[in-house]
């Protein structure tokens, strides 16, 4: 099977008119991570809303298959794109198996229920993420991980061909951390392409794949990791000096405290 490719050429992104990055462009296949990392404020979240269509973007072009997606309905784009933001604590008391079913929605006319296809397609992205015995927790009284995970078997039910994940680990402790990039990295051998910010060097080291280093709104570096994530693109990024060190299981980022 043809990947499918995600193109995204000298994207302009920013809020009500007014720029606040400009010349991104990266090209995402299915199966591929793609890690972006930069400072707060250097447009990351924008840029994701504006890959997703929530806000317009200011130029450029953003094609799935050669396709420009900006005439895409609604819809469409929900079933190509699955979005996992940061998780919250929720209010209202769905248990996660509702949760999960909202991501079905994308596949339902209006005021049509969910029908066996649907439901089932909720437990198989519940049964996937390794969360079927929360099923019928209320999400509020989730932890921080089990939301996460949470949000990401909803995205996963919509049956995305991309996934597109905020700064999944924060505010996870240590093992959810590393449970949530477990879960991430079995997507993308599954076929889907991920894209997902993170203030941590370390985790693009862990998922492997690509990089891309976003400052003050424009491309710092893009390529495979090892060849992005280093000691002179580090602190140019955040104005630190870094040490990248080999370890038996791969690089990892040490600062290098005063």
């Amino acid at each position: 099977m043809t990947p499918a490719r995600l193109t995204v050429e000298k994207l302009t992104i920013g809020h009500d008119g007014k720029a606040i990055g400009s010349d991104i462009s990266f090209l995402l296949l299915s199966g591929e991570t793609l890690s972006l990392l930069g400072p707060n404020g250097s447009g990351k979240t924008t840029l994701f809303k504006s890959l997703l269509r929530l806000i317009e973007p200011l130029g450029g072009t953003v094609r799935v298959d050669g396709q420009d997606i900006s005439g895409w309905p609604r819809a469409e784009i929900a079933r190509c794109f699955g979005y996992v933001p940061q998780a919250g604590g929720g209010t209202f008391p769905f248990t996660v198996r509702e949760m999960v079913l909202m991501g079905r929605t994308a596949h339902l006319s209006t005021f049509a229920s969910p029908g066996p296809k649907d439901w089932e397609a909720a437990e198989e992205a519940l049964q996937r993420l390794g969360i079927a015995s929360l099923a019928e927790r209320p999400y509020p009284q989730l932890s921080g991980g089990e939301r996460q995970l949470s949000l990401i078997a909803r995205a996963l039910a919509q049956e995305p061909r991309f996934l597109i994940l905020d700064e999944p680990t924060a505010s996870l402790d240590f093992g959810n951390q590393v449970r949530v990039l477990q879960q991430i990295r079995q997507l993308a051998d599954s076929g889907i392409g991920i894209v997902l910010s993170t203030h941590h060097p370390d985790q693009a080291f862990v998922l492997g794949g690509r990089a891309l280093l976003l400052r003050d709104g424009r491309l710092a570096a893009a390529g495979p990791v090892e060849d992005v994530i280093t000691p002179a693109r580090l602190k140019h990024l955040y104005g630190i000096d870094v040490q990248v060190l080999e370890t038996p299981q791969g690089p990892v980022c040490l600062p290098r405290y005063s």
